[in-house]
């Protein structure tokens, strides 16, 4: 009888022999936390901190409420993070938004009390107007038939994008839109041809100047109609909500800005050329390129001509909407309207237009905040407290203007957004005007046209500037360099031609 074979030992078989011993086990490794997807923690810290700084150890006047304290203390934190970031700015604002309900600061119906207010809703639709013009292509004809007529050289060249940027502002309220839909695009364009390329030397062979050039020009563009930009019609809905009335506001703001924003318009693109010259100094093929790309383009279809007609008929209610009793918000819910009945839009254009969401978000919470700050008497005491302090100066209004007027527009290098900043310190700055007696609407314009002029100042001073700078084209050296440059000449011209022409029209 043979014996059986032992079976094959296994890898997990005990070894027979004591020289071997079983292998060690495996280093533990420890346990990584997963990645923090959250809020940026330190400028979380420190919004929170500032907020309950102020709220536990700052002494509240006795003539404030404590609630009215808690509020501005909420305020401020929420200020802080639109400047520092630990969210995205409508996801902060909701999360502000929600610490006042929470804490019964506000109740539910006084915070959410400016989601129906009409100045935000004329925003939101403005956004979808703007979605039509680049939807429909009617935007990009329009700069290129300037760049066709003007842009044989590149001073020419500048100009017609400024111009053309001037005349379509008045229907796309979003300086950003008109910038990275439609100027951006063209700019690109023209250096490609001119062999001039972003980050390395040839940018500033034609495109730096371009680009810079546009940033600075659309600051003028902006202050110089109401439903240019955004911040616009917030400034005029803030004042109104500090007692000053702005009768016929589309005309009444243009009447205003046209003489210094004008001005500073043409001025902005000669300046440019000596401070920041292009190395290209005659552009023969941009002409050539702007008519290519129209020819490509065709006659006008029926799309744009729609688009075209409805813009004029609103733009026109806008202009005698006071005189006929149709409020700006009516006559822009009928031009919207009349685009999605034609098709122009559809509504998938209207719910992917984020922007405006985003904006109908945000700018709800902090528009109900200001005007609780108001109601609530918060503006009042501030006001009169440095009203009363630059009277203890023996100043003449006049005097207490400018050094208000320098304040805001310079405070303005903390701020990454130009509508932010508006709702952050447009109110407590007009109500520090008014105590000072400077007389209501000057003041109240004043400020509104100082909000698109410094748009320029640095590359995260507004949205415009951030797509433009991100293009690059222009060294940040650079950026920094010509944005105040050009904030002082713009603040000559305003303090020179504004000053006079308001004179003339009897604002002060």
């Amino acid at each position: 009888m043979s014996t059986p074979k032992s079976p094959l030992p296994t890898h997990n078989s005990t070894p027979s022999s004591p020289n071997h011993s079983p292998p060690p086990p495996p280093p533990s490794r420890p346990r990584r936390l997963p990645p923090w997807k959250g809020a940026k923690l330190i400028p979380l810290a420190i919004s929170i901190a500032i907020g309950l700084i102020f709220r536990f150890a700052v002494p509240k006047p006795h003539k404030v409420t404590t609630n009215a304290w808690q509020l501005l203390a909420i305020f401020l934190a929420t200020i802080s993070g639109l400047v520092l970031g630990p969210l995205p700015v409508g996801a902060w604002a909701f999360l502000c938004l929600t610490v006042t309900v929470v804490t019964k600061t506000l109740t539910f119906a006084a915070a959410f009390a400016a989601f129906t207010n009409e100045v935000i809703w004329l925003i939101v639709v403005s956004f979808f107007f703007s979605r039509g013009f680049i939807k429909t292509g009617l935007g990009d004809r329009i700069a290129l038939c300037f760049v066709s007529w003007l842009g044989k050289n590149t001073l020419g060249l500048s100009y017609g994008l400024a111009l053309s940027e001037a005349a379509i502002s008045p229907a796309i309220p979003s300086t950003t839109a008109r910038a990275g839909g439609i100027f951006l695009p063209i700019i690109k364009s023209l250096a490609v041809t001119a062999d001039s390329h972003p980050k390395n030397d040839s940018s500033r062979k034609l495109g730096a100047y371009l680009i810079q050039s546009q940033l600075q020009c659309s600051s003028s563009s902006s202050a110089l109609f109401l439903t240019a930009a955004a911040q616009n019609l917030l400034c005029v809905k803030l004042a109104e909500g500090l007692g000053v009335q702005v009768s016929s506001k589309w005309l009444t703001w243009l009447k205003a800005s046209c003489i210094p924003a004008v001005i500073s318009l043409l001025v902005t693109p000669v300046v440019l050329y000596k401070i920041f010259p292009p190395e290209m100094k005659d552009t023969p093929d941009a002409p050539l390129m702007a008519r290519r790309r129209l020819q490509q383009m065709g006659p006008m279809k029926s799309d744009e001509w729609v688009m075209t007609i409805v813009m004029l008929v609103t733009v026109g209610l806008w202009i005698a909407g006071e005189a006929i009793g149709l409020a700006s918000v009516i006559t822009a819910m009928l031009g919207l309207a009349l685009l999605l009945t034609f098709g122009i839009l559809d509504w998938n254009d209207c719910l992917s237009e984020k922007s405006a969401w985003d904006t109908l978000a945000w700018f709800g919470v902090l528009i109900g905040m200001a005007s609780q700050l108001t109601t609530l008497g918060v503006v009042a005491w501030m006001s009169n407290a440095v009203g009363n302090y630059l009277e203890s100066l023996s100043l003449h209004w006049f005097g207490a203007f400018c050094i208000l007027q320098a304040a805001y527009f310079f405070i303005h290098y903390l701020f990454a957004s130009q509508t932010g900043h508006v709702a952050a310190l447009y109110s407590a700055f007009l109500a520090m005007c008014l105590a000072a007696k400077v007389p209501g609407l000057f003041a109240a314009l004043a400020l509104g046209y100082n909000t698109n002029l410094f748009g320029g100042l640095t590359h995260y001073s507004s949205g415009q500037a951030a797509v433009y700078y991100g293009a690059g084209y222009v060294e940040l050296r650079d950026v920094f360099k010509l944005g105040i440059i050009i904030a002082i000449m713009n603040i000559v011209i305003w303090a020179v031609a504004g000053a006079g022409w308001w004179k003339v029209l009897g604002l002060y």
